[in-house]
């Protein structure tokens, strides 16, 4: 059997000036894992001890830089003198389709950063990888919530099918605190940035990515899933 061709997805963005900015992310068909070029001539913000997350698994002498980190330097370097509310025409191709729309530069450079974070190898942000086989650039705030929570919930199922661990979490109760991991890094990483990035665009993006982790769980605490529940009537009667 011939092998699978890469998952590709291609971000391009074109400024006002006329200048544009394009990234292909390269993802193995089979994990979801970023292929990138190895490259020596990483800066200091990249080193895994530099802001490290505090909720950090890894070690600096098993991993002395951070996987997202490496994994960002391209992006972040293109957009560190750039401002958030620039509006840019972006075009995001997937193997499915594209999208296309005209909005502010932080609004199309949060999906690529919430893209290839959650593809680096970051062993917290992994947990993201299901939910990016089936990009969808520039969700709602509805929509990402009931794919963040389908993802989980099929994820507990797939748990208990396989005997995995201490079975699935039907309550729930592990996802607040996935969560609360979740605004961990990207506090974190936005610290990690402030070494970098001289205007917002960038950090402006993760704060995109943090408002949805913020709002997923004022969402779950206030209402619990009652509201996605009455979508459900003709499983549930």
């Amino acid at each position: 059997m011939p092998p699978k061709k890469p998952l590709d997805i291609t971000y391009r963005f074109t400024l006002p000036d006329g200048q544009v900015k394009e990234f292909q992310v390269n993802l193995d068909p089979e994990t979801l894992a970023l292929r990138r070029e190895e490259r020596a001539d990483l800066p200091e913000w990249t080193n895994l001890t530099h802001q490290q997350c505090p909720n950090c698994p890894l070690k600096p002498a098993d991993s002395p830089r951070c996987p997202t980190a490496v994994a960002l330097v391209d992006v972040i370097d293109s957009f560190k003198d750039s401002l958030s509310s620039v509006l840019a025409e972006v075009e995001i191709v997937t193997e499915a389709r594209t999208y296309k729309k005209k909005a502010p530069l932080s609004a199309g450079v949060s999906g690529l950063i919430g893209l290839v974070m959650s593809t680096s190898g970051c062993p917290i942000l992994d947990k993201l990888k299901p939910m990016v086989r089936e990009h969808l650039p520039f969700a709602t705030l509805k929509e990402s919530l009931y794919r963040f929570l389908s993802m989980y919930t099929l994820a507990q199922f797939l748990k208990g099918w396989k005997g995995k661990g201490q079975g699935p979490d039907l309550e729930m109760t592990g996802l607040m605190s996935f969560l609360e991991d979740l605004r961990t890094v990207n506090r974190a990483f936005c610290q990690r940035l402030y070494a970098v990035c001289r205007k917002d665009a960038s950090l402006n993006a993760l704060v995109h990515l943090d408002c949805f982790a913020d709002n997923t769980q004022f969402f779950l605490k206030r209402k619990g899933l009652d509201e996605l529940a009455r979508y459900f009537h003709a499983h549930l009667d």
